[in-house]
């Protein structure tokens, strides 16, 4: 089911599209996309506390604006856009973008299971004409690290938010404060030769790790009562997901296709034998520490 009112910002199909984040989206449009889309059931679960988050900053949000439109950046297959839709109800029009095609394919897909109004887009976010101030709140789960041209995206973002509107993301902090999210990369990188070494701040899971070089990009771009906060997050997964979660997804995830299957297998045994301390009881349980992006759209 299709709401009518987001029909101006709704894609006709998903395709992939042409993007200056060439190399991101290369990546999401391929086996990494893929691979999300594959794991979603796995990767929902996993990051469960973080939509919690965000959709209690959506409620603040509408305790102040009772009805409005939202976007979700790089909502990917859809979790977080839809359990806002069913939070903030019928008054609220949710739409989703992401820069890959099967993730907003398979997202349209559990909208249309649900019969959910919501909207996604395939789109590149630093881009993409969205209607000029035309959301009353901007929202994202780990989907904002990854543009090439970060002031550009967030100026192009500044521009479809109406005056006032609220942005609220969440993006991981350092490397060094997620220990779980490295150990797929530290266990497999003595074994694995083309496995690309991280950069930092550059476009990437950790890209937003500096506090002040992200905080000057929010300012730069326009926004205002910029705040960085740190927020730590419980999460966890079953164990019986762990083989299929590490030797999937991510860089590592996408080194493994290349190897010969029984060389592959023999990395994987490492990896998940590094993930050990992090199983108890059939459970895999980690902290996911990020900073709460937070700005409005003040002139």
């Amino acid at each position: 089911m299709t709401d009518p009112r987001n029909e101006s910002i709704a894609a006709a199909n998903t395709a992939p599209i042409t993007s200056p984040n060439r190399d991101q989206s290369e990546l999401w449009n391929g086996r990494s996309g893929n691979a999300w889309v594959n794991n979603r059931a796995i990767l929902d679960q996993m990051f469960v506390p973080l939509a919690r988050f965000l959709i209690d900053r959506a409620r603040d949000v509408a305790q102040h604006t009772p009805s409005g439109r939202m976007l979700d950046v790089g909502c990917g297959t859809g979790g977080t856009t839809l359990a806002l839709a069913n939070a903030l109800g019928h008054p609220w029009q949710l739409t989703g973008a992401d820069i890959s095609a099967p993730m907003i394919a398979e997202a349209r897909t559990r909208a249309a299971h649900a019969r959910s109004p919501v909207a996604f887009v395939c789109a590149d976010a630093q881009t993409h004409a969205f209607p000029p101030a035309h959301f009353d709140a901007i929202v994202s789960r780990l989907g904002v690290m990854f543009f090439d041209d970060p002031v550009a995206a967030f100026s192009n973002l500044r521009a479809c938010a109406r005056p006032g509107a609220s942005l609220h993301a969440l993006a991981w902090r350092s490397a060094e404060d997620n220990a779980f999210m490295t150990v797929s990369d530290r266990a497999a990188r003595p074994l694995l030769s083309d496995l690309p070494p991280r950069r930092a701040g550059a476009p990437g899971q950790f890209g937003f790790a500096d506090r002040e070089r992200v905080s000057g990009i929010l300012t730069s771009a326009g926004w205002t009562d910029v705040t960085l906060s740190p927020v730590d997050f419980e999460c966890s997964f079953a164990q019986a997901d762990l083989r299929d979660y590490a030797s999937q997804v991510g860089p590592v995830g996408l080194a493994l296709t290349r190897l010969a299957p029984q060389d592959r297998e023999r990395v994987v045994d490492t990896i998940v034998e590094a993930f050990a301390p992090f199983v108890r009881d059939g459970v895999v349980r980690f902290t996911s520490a990020c900073w709460h992006l937070s700005a409005l759209a003040n002139d």
